[in-house]
């Protein structure tokens, strides 16, 4: 969705450096899980080393990178690129801008005509990796889902669900690396607390960074302090003393990434509880005003239409 008002820069990035024609070769050097042991889900932390390419120290947190799995289609073409969003900051998981990562999830589904399994191409292909695997990459793509040109003049509320976590494991990493880290939060979602992805590594940050503050809410079974199902919208509500003053601020941005529908759910709560905050995030057409239960996708991008102040991505 694109922002409708102007008011925060965001920062430069490079994009198409290496296209399907003209990929970079890149090599894994890490392919570990990063959901609990018990989890249904298998959803791997994937690093790739891109030395010697035009990728190296020129992707952004917030963009994607492409994999050209190899082999051939159903139709016997190459298969075509799949994007995935990093999950590192600009410096790389080492810090040189040299490694990058990514977080997939593998495709195991069933066709809902023949009901012969399906295994995602992309996704199995890159969970199968092994260090020293080459693989075929392309990008960066993206400049709308970015961190702001100034990233400390800002605070920053995250609400994320699934593999939408990984562009914000980068721009954590990168704000809490400034000299003087802004405010962050971050609400993280999952039907289970098993398949909170990188939560140890979350909770770790808490005591290391007093800005930061980590919550997450588990949809289908009870919290661990034993409350009820929560989904993330209704961490406002449950964290309305810290997270209403975050959003009335002019500091505030928004990002929210995961899947379709989640956004609706925090634009509504938000209306509820903050009405006179939320024209700063969502212009919202009159008419629409009185009832935001009655909201529905279908009205975006022409009813309820971001500002700059809020980027959502969502799939």
């Amino acid at each position: 969705m694109s922002p409708v008002t102007p008011g925060v820069e965001l920062v430069a990035v490079q994009m198409h450096l290496h296209s399907p024609a003209d990929p970079a070769t890149a090599v894994c050097v890490a392919n570990e899980r990063c959901t609990a042991p018990k989890s249904a889900a298998f959803v791997r932390h994937i690093a790739f080393d891109v030395s010697g390419s035009r990728l190296a120290g020129a992707i952004k947190p917030g963009q994607s990178f492409g994999v050209l799995p190899p082999g051939l289609d159903a139709a016997g073409k190459p298969h075509k690129v799949r994007l995935y969003s990093v999950a590192s900051p600009s410096v790389g998981e080492d810090g040189q801008g040299r490694v990058y990562a990514t977080t997939v999830k593998r495709t195991i589904d069933e066709h809902h005509q023949t009901h012969k399994l399906f295994l995602g191409v992309a996704s199995n292909y890159l969970a199968d990796l092994r260090p020293g695997d080459v693989v075929r990459l392309t990008g960066p793509s993206g400049k709308r889902f970015v961190l702001p040109a100034r990233p400390d003049e800002h605070d920053y509320l995250f609400f994320a669900t699934g593999t939408g976590i990984a562009p914000f494991r980068g721009m954590i990493a990168e704000l809490l690396a400034l000299p003087t880290p802004p405010r962050v939060c971050l609400v993280m979602g999952a039907a289970y607390a098993t398949d909170l992805l990188y939560h140890q590594h979350f909770a770790d940050l808490v005591p290391q960074h007093p800005s930061f503050t980590y919550l997450t809410a588990i949809s289908r079974e009870r919290q661990s302090d034993g409350g009820p199902p929560l989904y993330v919208q209704d961490r406002l509500l449950t964290h309305r003393d810290r997270l209403a003053p975050m959003v009335a601020s002019d500091r505030t941005l928004i990002y929210i990434c995961g899947l379709a529908g989640m956004e609706l759910g925090v634009f509504q709560r938000l209306a509820e509880i903050l009405p006179t905050s939320l024209d700063a995030y969502l212009a919202v057409d009159p008419d629409l005003q009185r009832n935001p239960m009655s909201w529905t996708r279908t009205m975006f991008p022409r009813q309820l239409r971001p500002t700059r102040r809020l980027a959502i991505e969502v799939y």
